[in-house]
Formats: C-alpha cells, structure tokens, sequence
C-alpha cells in the first residue's frame, strides 16, 4: 500500500558523493515539504540505505526500528589515516598481515566492546562536533563508548584486502572497526568503501535509487509500515477522539507500546501500556 500525502516512509539508496542532508534536501523539495527526517546517517563516500520520514511521520523517527543494521564494507590494509576511511591523511604504514591473520582476529571484534569513535565524527566534545575540531587541527581524545558487533561475514579476503558483510548494533562505527582491525593485525587499515544494506526491518532491495527521488516518482510507504512489526489495535470512533485527545483507551492487543490506527487503518497514535490501557506517546494531528 502507498501513501499518496506528504506523510510518508521514504526508502533511498544514496549514492557515493551525496551527505545524508543533501538527500534529506532532496526529498523536501520532491514532496514539497520542509518535514523530512532521517533515521541515521550515512557519511558521504558511504552508499545504501537511508530510511526518511515526511510529514507527519517525522514525529514517529524515534520508534523506527534501527537495530541490527547491515553493512557491506571494504577494508584496506597497510595505511591508517585520520578519518579513518580512503578520504584522510596517512598517519601511519605498515605491510599488510597475512590473510589467516585477519580471519583470527575477527573474533575479538565481535559482541560487545568499548569502541573509540574516529576523530571526524558527529560526537559533541566541549558543545562542539568533534570533526570541527579535527578540520582545525585540534583532534579530541575521544573516550570510547560501547557498542555491539553481532558478526562478521567474510565475502572476500586477498592480501592487503578484506571485504566483509558487518552486523552490529547502532551507534557503531565501521571506520573504528577497520581501524582496530588494522592495529588488532599488527598492521594498519583504513576504510575504503561502504554500503549499508540494512536498517531494521528495512533492506536497500527495497530502496528507490536518488534519479526517482529527483524525478518525485520515489515510493511512498504508509507510516504504520515506519514501525516495524510494533503491535497494532484498531480504534472504535470513540476511542480515536480520545486518543487524538491524548486520553488512555482499553488494550486489547499485546505488548508494551502499540501502534493505534482508525477502521480505515490510518494511523492515529503511538501509545505505551499503562497497566490495561493505552496511553498515547505521540498523536498524529489531522491533516
């Protein structure tokens, strides 16, 4: 089913050279609305999936499910740089290991570790990005944060190169994983090409390319299908005024937050259980 307003789920495979902006600023103008939001970033010289939401779906971009993402990465072996990925400053050589090398040290990158972010990233230091920082010269040590790598899928592995499809939970950098892997090696690696394939429930199969976007032919999906396989509960005529109105209505489905829809199945709110009802967390106004 496709949604025919300016409320809708957007699913883009961004080509290399766009930032996610430049696609988010993309989508404004193809539906003619300033309400487009992301639901993750993806750097530049990065591909793949990018899940928007327009309209009056930007208040639902905190249930999407984001959690495993995908990602198709090629990582280079014999020089680290200061991004982290091809674009950078060399900061360090080294001759690239031995493939059997690689392979054994997939292991102690998997589950949950302490990761420490690339100096040009989006994380605030002193109330500043830390990649203004790193332009100007003056690079934060940054602390590391945690974060979960579920596993590795080894699709190509030759001397000096390791392509590998990567599961992990969000808020992990594949830059940082090339990187430790690089030193974890006794080598030093970079990142040189990414595609993310995944978000959720959502795959780049499904994705319209960036000249549908540009043309305004992109696929707009119904909000409902933004949250995943949340549970749903159809609301009597009664029941939809008074969660419109922010008020608790019966729960007669499972779960610990639902998604609340009319007869017609339009959504009306996303609501969280307080006890034997619903309380609605967000409330789609009308049109």
């Amino acid at each position: 089913m496709r949604a025919t307003s300016t409320d809708a789920l957007l699913l883009v495979d961004k080509p290399a050279g766009l930032s996610s902006h430049d696609v988010v600023a993309l989508a404004r103008r193809a539906l003619g609305t300033r309400k487009v939001g992301h639901g993750g970033t993806l750097d530049p010289f990065a591909t793949g999936l990018l899940v928007l939401l327009a309209g009056r779906g930007t208040r639902l971009l905190q249930f999407v499910p984001a959690d495993p993402k995908v990602y198709e990465a090629t990582i280079r072996f014999g020089r680290e740089t200061d991004t982290d990925d091809g674009t950078g400053t060399t900061t360090a050589e080294a001759p690239a290991p031995e493939p059997a090398r690689v392979v054994a040290a997939l292991p102690a990158l998997t589950g949950a570790l302490q990761q420490v972010p690339p100096a040009f990233s989006a994380k605030h230091v002193g109330g500043q990005r830390a990649y203004a920082l790193a332009r100007r010269g003056e690079p934060a040590e940054l602390p590391p944060v945690p974060v979960r790598v579920d596993a590795w899928e080894v699709l190509e592995l030759a001397p000096g190169l390791l392509r590998a499809r990567i599961t992990c939970g969000t808020g992990t950098y594949i830059r940082s994983l090339a990187r430790d892997l690089g030193r974890a090696t006794g080598s030093a690696a970079h990142l040189e090409a990414l595609r993310r394939v995944r978000v959720g429930p959502f795959g780049v199969a499904e994705a319209d390319g960036i000249d549908a976007l540009r043309a305004g032919q992109v696929q707009r999906h119904e909000l409902r299908e933004a949250l995943g396989d949340l549970p749903v509960q159809v609301l009597t005529g009664d029941e939809v005024r008074r969660a419109r109105h922010g008020m608790h209505v019966p729960a007669t489905v499972g779960g610990a937050r639902a998604a609340l829809v009319d007869v017609h199945g339009e959504l009306v709110a996303v609501a969280s259980r307080d006890d034997a009802s619903w309380h609605p967390d967000v409330v789609l106004p009308i049109d």
